[in-house]
């Protein structure tokens, strides 16, 4: 069986990580091959891996009005206003540059 390798980071749009005890956050710009659209405001996904494997807990474009699409047990958690301020920062100055 062949390995996987994970996707540069240049090619899957993810623009940085970001930590808070132990769940590592990782934020990725949703191009339109990832289902974007491309006439539509950026769309970004964040990703948290707390030790069980990455998986998508918040999805959100660039605009003030629309709300962030947060999924699973983070729809309302405490820690969603500190990973928006942050992913935030990360778009502004994305580690990927």
């Amino acid at each position: 069986m062949k390995a996987e390798t994970a996707p540069h980071p240049n090619e899957d749009g993810w623009l940085g990580d970001f930590r808070r005890g132990p769940a590592v956050f990782a934020l990725f710009h949703v191009g339109v091959s990832a289902g974007g659209h491309p006439l539509g405001p950026s769309e970004y996904r964040i990703e948290c891996n707390d030790g069980a494997g990455p998986r998508e807990i918040c999805r959100f474009v660039d605009e003030p009005g629309p709300v962030p699409e947060w999924r699973g047990a983070w729809i309302g958690d405490e820690w969603c206003d500190w990973i928006l301020e942050r992913a935030r920062k990360l778009i502004a100055q994305p580690e990927n540059t």
